[in-house]
């Protein structure tokens, strides 16, 4: 199915054969792309551009994608939009790398564009960007998720989270009281159904919990297992 062309793709890659081959295929299916082969102008570009995704290679010279992904997520206009990996680096080192430095998902080269097309389609729906999408909001004490518009509050003021925090808060308010195994959570928010490190998991519990202040403890460690979220008591 076709998107809309309202919504808006970044493509960063010092080959331009590869932004070509996937900028041919995000315009075939309705999105607006805009190419960059010098990583010196990416952030520059997403500044200007505010695009819904980003698909940055890793290994770039002068800047490399983990740079750039960390100036994103310093900035604040940028620290939301999703961070697609695409890479010729394989090794879970550097995967579980590029998520900690605040990607949100990883594609390795070779790729199959109909696959990396799925998932940026996957991240749009997410951010209930996708028209029929149906209303998402869920709540746990004080704390209220809402998909529709891409925000959480906390007893009423809002709460910055980066595009992969917000996804994982999200699943487990989402199910409230169901424990979330490690490699339950790696699967649905990032994608991944092989084995790999779990440490990002934690990673990013961390940070949520952080960030969520006296509400932190809605969030629950279930030893051996993994989170759950309950409402705080």
């Amino acid at each position: 199915m076709k998107m809309n062309r309202e919504f808006k793709v970044l493509v960063a890659d010092d080959e331009a054969d590869v932004t070509e081959l996937v900028s041919y295929h995000l315009k075939a299916n309705g999105y607006r792309v805009e190419a960059v082969n010098d990583p010196n102008l990416v952030l520059e570009r997403a500044r200007q551009m505010l695009p819904d995704v980003v698909i940055l290679d890793v290994m770039m010279p002068d800047l490399s994608g983990v740079q750039i992904c960390r100036l994103f997520r310093a900035d604040r206009g940028l620290r939301d939009v999703p961070v697609i990996f695409l890479t010729a680096r394989a090794e879970e080192g550097d995967r579980v790398a590029g998520l900690e430095a605040g990607a949100d998902d990883y594609v390795c080269k070779p790729f199959s564009p109909r696959e990396l097309m799925l998932r940026v389609q996957g991240f749009l729906r997410r951010q209930g960007k996708v028209p029929g999408a149906s209303t998402r909001r869920w709540e746990a004490g004080a704390i209220v998720v809402d998909a529709d518009v891409h925000e959480v509050t906390v007893a009423g003021k809002p709460v910055e989270l980066t595009a992969t925090e917000f996804r994982l808060l999200g699943l487990l308010v989402e199910r409230k009281g169901r424990v979330q195994s490690r490699e339950q959570l790696l699967a649905s928010v990032w994608n991944y159904d092989e084995e790999m490190e779990t440490r990002t998991v934690d990673t990013h519990i961390r940070r949520i919990r952080e960030k969520l202040g006296a509400e932190a403890n809605a969030i629950e460690t279930v030893r051996g297992v993994g989170y759950r979220v309950v409402d705080p008591g």
